[in-house]
């Protein structure tokens, strides 16, 4: 059972609920015999004391945070450290580490991906930074054994920087908030919400925190539930779950577009600590006598099945039991889903996989952040133990988070179980996350316990033709799947002894090949740059007026950052901007890039002093529709660079949705784009991204567009709307030779992201 609670809530002993009300504060009192206002209770979250030792502003209202440390990975530490060097980095202020664990299999384009890890390793040399060589541990994996601490904060450049469980709150961002914090500036947010997420009894024998965590993202996704909140976990339940468990759930904490995750902690988490010989970092942390939470989230782990989430999103839940009860009926409802998601553009069914009315898939992968834990396997391991997963299509797939579990799976049996099955065990990767490994066969269906499953992010290619699909489960679910040789099956299905193996941790391994630099810098090193490693281009600021073109009109409920940038083998080109740009949308509006090119073109002649309109022919009639309107804005004559400017904005319902990924917004920017339209964003972090790379994240209220794809869009004085800070910003459609006027919106901004947004971008602002 789930229960989303309509209202805020007091939480008194960290054990009993009080809904919000006229009389909450009396009853409050009268449990307590305190006497204690909303606000003060909204002070005694775990999540505020936290915020409020890491804020540096003075005013807890509007947070200027900085981190104890960062972590980033080779699809992303690249662009962040070219990016703080064009802007005066000396050295690392701050532990950062680098690890490599997305573009690990260096099989795509030559020397490129292993130029970047030895940039990555010559930069923790030269600016004194930890450097973690492939295969040896996934990102998340690494900063919980190594890097997490009761009490701390984490910014890390993934989306799934998530150590909650361990009493570290960890935000997942773009890498130029990165780049703010190794510049000595600050994460700059309004006081998020904090949502309870309250937790009794225990899970069933078979569940696993796959499930736990789909099942709530199932309930919160589509609501907005927790978005760009803080979900803190609370209640008896939690010293119920192993700390591993705790992790498994936290991790997917950022499928439900929540800001961050914070839990109690206990002698389990102290044990962790203790077994990764940093008990020094553990810290007891509990919410006060008597806190408020904006909402809550009751949960009754006994309650909790084992789930399945269908193609194409994690929010698309069903209990494993509820899809083969109702095989077909739910089918065809993924298949109108996947109409929408791929727009038609290829024949996709599921019903083919049904099989003597059992529902039939053809690989199975346990993996990564979410999939690749200690307990995960073992337990994955004790269910296949003896069995065999069959020579018929279906294979099994299974990565360890990180060397040091690799290690203590091999001494305890577990591999030999596994193997013996006709498993696959390989090294700590995160491709099957994200398109770069494991890749299943056209119209194929994958289950998996990792992340995400949107469309094409296991790698298929939609302008190709090729559709696979991928749903999500947790590690037993799958080994049960397996078990069965491929016919789904949860694992509460099967009468399995698990025999619950103690970890033993042996950080000899990291010793033998991390490189730690102990926060010593040596300016001498010479960083080692491949030939795919490119400077970001120039990029100019923003001018006193736009001229936009509108060049892709998306209307899918939500975008992902996936579809916004392809993941998969193009994360081979994230060193090169250029280059990485042309595969912008490739997947979802394959016309974009040129579209985003051809206007391009006016901006390259204003900065030429050439005129615009001779670059591109079809402007004539637009500017003179614009000199009619505003007969003062004669660009034709003045030719003034900052008087105009000319680019690409694209309109999308919900962009931003999964991945943390820059690109998603600097690829725009480096084909001209100047705006984003949305009814709203997905995420917070997709939002920064356009704003750091100096693109105007503007809302259109919902209704018809006055706009469509191909129209030509005039915001007048846009410079001067920024400066002054107005919300309401004057734009125009030209249409017929004529300007049609509508508005739009800009949001809240800081002082210091108007400034970015005013220079051009993040560069620019910092530039010495």
């Amino acid at each position: 059972m789930i229960n989303l609670y309509d209202n805020g809530v007091y939480v008194v002993n960290g054990t009993e609920i009080i809904e919000d009300h006229d009389n909450a504060l009396a009853a409050v009192t009268a449990k307590t015999g305190l006497t204690v206002s909303k606000e003060d209770a909204a002070k005694n979250t775990i999540a505020y004391r936290i915020l409020e030792n890491h804020n540096t502003s003075g005013n807890m209202e509007k947070l200027q945070i900085k981190f104890d440390k960062l972590t980033s990975h080779d699809i992303t530490f690249v662009g962040i450290i070219q990016t703080a060097r064009a802007s005066g980095l000396e050295k690392f202020p701050i532990p950062y580490v680098l690890t490599n664990c997305h573009n690990s299999l260096c099989a795509v384009g030559g020397t490129i991906n292993e130029d970047d890890h030895m940039f990555g390793l010559t930069c923790a040399k030269k600016y004194g930074g930890v450097y973690v060589p492939p295969h040896q541990a996934v990102i998340h994996q690494f900063a919980r054994e190594m890097l997490a601490g009761g009490g701390k904060m984490i910014l890390g450049s993934d989306s799934h920087t998530r150590y909650g469980a361990l009493g570290t709150m960890a935000m997942g961002e773009g890498g130029p908030e990165l780049v703010k914090q190794l510049l000595n500036q600050t994460y700059d947010i309004n006081m998020p919400g904090v949502v309870g997420v309250y937790l009794t009894g225990t899970p069933v024998k078979g569940v696993g925190p796959q499930d736990v965590a789909l099942a709530i993202i199932g309930e919160v996704f589509a609501k907005g539930y927790v978005k760009n909140k803080v979900m803190e976990f609370i209640g008896d339940g939690v010293s119920n779950l192993s700390a591993d468990f705790r992790i498994g759930v936290d991790v997917m904490t950022t499928e439900t577009t929540c800001l961050s995750s914070i839990w109690r902690t206990d002698d389990k988490i102290k044990e962790f600590y203790e077994i990764h010989g940093r008990i020094e970092e553990y810290e007891e942390l509990n919410p006060g006598t008597v806190a408020y939470y904006d909402g809550m989230i009751y949960i009754d782990l006994s309650t909790i099945k084992p789930m399945i989430a269908m193609p194409f999103h994690p929010s698309n839940t069903y209990t494993i039991e509820e899809l083969n009860a109702n095989l077909m009926d739910i089918l065809e409802d993924c298949e109108k889903k996947a109409l929408v998601s791929l727009d038609g553009a290829v024949d996709f069914t599921l019903k083919d996989k049904v099989r003597n009315g059992k529902l039939y898939v053809e690989q199975g992968i346990i993996a990564g952040c979410a999939g690749g834990g200690f307990e995960n396997i073992c337990d994955a391991a004790d269910i296949l133990a003896g069995k065999s997963i069959g020579a018929d299509e279906f294979t099994l797939s299974v990565y360890p988070a990180s060397t040091p579990i690799y290690m203590e799976l091999a001494k305890n049996g577990a591999l030999a179980k596994l193997i013996g099955t006709g498993a696959v065990v390989k090294t700590a990767f995160c491709g099957p996350c994200f398109g770069a490994g494991d890749t299943p066969a056209n119209n194929a269906f994958s289950i998996r316990h990792s992340t995400r499953n949107f469309p094409n992010r296991e790698g298929s290619k939609l302008q190709n033709g090729q559709i696979a699909s991928v749903a999500l489960m947790d590690a037993r679910s799958i080994a049960a799947t397996a078990a069965n040789k491929g016919y789904l099956t949860p694992a509460t299905d099967l009468d399995v002894e698990y025999t619950g193996p103690k970890y033993h941790f042996d950080q000899s391994i990291y010793a033998n090949r991390v490189f730690d630099s102990k926060g010593v810098a040596e300016p001498d090193v010479e960083i080692k740059f491949g030939p795919n490693i490119k400077d970001w281009p120039a990029m100019p600021a923003l001018p006193e007026n736009l001229v936009l073109k509108v060049v892709s009109e998306i209307h899918d409920p939500v975008t992902t950052t996936d579809e916004l940038i392809p993941s998969g083998e193009t994360s081979s080109y994230r060193s090169n901007p250029i280059g990485l740009a042309e595969f912008t949308l490739s997947r979802k509006d394959p016309a974009y890039v040129e579209r985003a090119k051809e206007i391009q073109k006016a901006q390259k002649a204003i900065e030429a002093d050439q005129c615009p309109g001779q670059a591109v022919e079809e402007l004539k009639p637009v500017m003179a529709a614009i000199k009619e309107a505003y007969p003062d804005h004669d660009f034709h004559e003045r030719k003034s660079k900052g008087a105009l400017g000319f680019g690409s904005t694209i309109f999308a319902v919900k962009p931003g949705d999964g991945s943390a990924r820059e690109q998603a917004a600097s690829c725009q920017k480096v084909l001209g784009g100047w705006a984003n339209i949305a009814n709203e964003y997905a995420t917070k972090r997709y939002r920064s991204n356009l704003i750091n790379w100096g693109m105007l994240p503007l809302i259109i209220a919902e209704g018809e567009l006055p706009f469509v794809n191909g129209d030509y869009l005039y915001l007048p004085n846009i410079r001067k709307a920024v400066e002054e800070k107005q919300t309401d910003i004057q734009a125009f459609v030209v249409k017929d030779g004529a300007l049609k006027e509508f508005t739009l919106q800009m949001g809240e901004l800081t002082d210091d992201e108007r400034s970015i947004i005013l220079k051009g971008c993040l560069i620019n602002y910092n530039r010495v």
